[in-house]
């Protein structure tokens, strides 16, 4: 790797933030197309060589959210529900402050790209974000995988990253995931599902029911801090249920659905240490419709500091960082005003996905 005696190919032409360059091929135009995060909007560049740079637009300056500075762009085109002839563009950009949980988050827009310049569908000030979390930020795709994207994405939010009661580490990263366009309610939306290849870490199923009522306290007799959750539940009377994991004496962490005002949540106010930071504790919240049957369904992976939640097959994403304590590693469902039917459970005890030596 030899250094470009020509650096920088595009200098800064003066704007405060001018960050974060994404570089995609353009198969219709045969061009590089770079998107540059600029303050509060994303300028695109075209070239045919990667060295020789032209301004062909800009986007964002009265679109979406605009709470924080944009940063992180990505652009890539996807099928709405796996139809070819129906293709849209989407491009995604993270924000800091200002996300729908405080802090950092990111959002996205659908649309057309020409080579030259994207435009979004629906109206300008309309706001789709990424995550209902607070810790899923600067995501990241994998340019040269094949088929839909897979992306992962930095688990933390800029509000209190450097005060995360961690040492020596700071940070950690996401579960990656492929994202892809469906269908929601009349609007085509946004859906992350975990990356398949994930399930070659479960190595062995904890828990394995189907059909039980739940009214009240139901703890499950297992032990695990780290472990992936595979449960559909039909509403029934209940007006919240869910489950309590990492739970001990005094900590636990709620993740539920509240069927009265159609919300996934995560509760994380009593999930361990929250004192490193004013606005760590808190209940966090994404709108979910039942399935067209009445069913919600939650999977979820818990780790031993954090928490990723995809309802209803990826329609609503949630990732939380928690800091329990070693000995919190309770496991409980429940349900509260009345009883939910738990269609299926699937508990698998996760090993790790970092493999070492002659391991594949």
């Amino acid at each position: 790797w030899k250094k470009y005696r020509g650096n920088p190919i595009l200098p800064n032409p003066g704007i405060k933030d001018f960050r974060d360059p994404k570089v995609v091929w353009h198969e219709e135009s045969e061009k590089w197309i770079m998107l540059l995060a600029a303050g509060n909007k994303v300028i695109f560049y075209g070239s045919d060589n990667l060295i020789d740079w032209e301004k062909l637009s800009e986007f964002g300056v009265d679109q979406g959210a605009q709470g924080g500075v944009w940063e992180t762009p990505e652009l890539f085109r996807l099928p709405v529900d796996g139809d070819s002839s129906n293709e849209k563009w989407v491009l995604q950009v993270d924000m800091n402050p200002g996300s729908i949980a405080c802090g950092s988050g990111g959002q996205y827009f659908i649309g057309d790209f020409d080579g030259k310049t994207f435009t979004r569908e629906g109206a300008k000030d309309d706001i789709n974000w990424v995550e209902y979390g607070t810790d899923f930020y600067a995501a990241q795709a994998f340019s040269n995988h094949k088929g839909n994207p897979i992306w992962l994405a930095w688990m933390s939010n800029w509000m209190y990253a450097s005060d995360l009661p961690t040492d020596p580490w700071k940070g950690a990263m996401s579960l990656p995931r492929e994202v892809s366009l469906k269908e929601v309610d009349g609007e085509t939306r946004l859906i992350q599902e975990p990356a398949g290849e994930i399930e070659s870490n479960r190595s062995k199923k904890l828990v394995d029911l189907s059909d039980k009522e739940v009214e009240g306290r139901m703890p499950l007799d297992f032990k695990a801090d780290t472990y992936e959750v595979v449960a559909e539940f039909d509403l029934d009377t209940s007006g919240e249920f869910g489950f309590r994991v990492r739970k001990g004496d005094e900590e636990e962490t709620i993740v539920g659905y509240d069927s009265k005002n159609n919300l996934a949540f995560v509760d994380r106010q009593n999930s361990g240490d929250t004192s490193f930071h004013e606005q760590f504790p808190g209940v966090y919240r994404a709108p979910l419709e039942p399935t067209e049957d009445g069913k919600v369904k939650l999977h979820l992976f818990v780790d031993r500091s954090s928490v990723e939640l995809f309802a209803n097959d990826g329609k609503r994403v949630m990732t939380n960082r928690i800091f329990p304590s070693e000995d919190s590693d309770g496991f409980e469902i429940y349900a509260m005003n009345g009883k939910v039917t738990l269609d299926s459970l699937e508990v698998y005890e996760l090993e790790s996905s970092w493999k070492t030596g002659e391991e594949e």
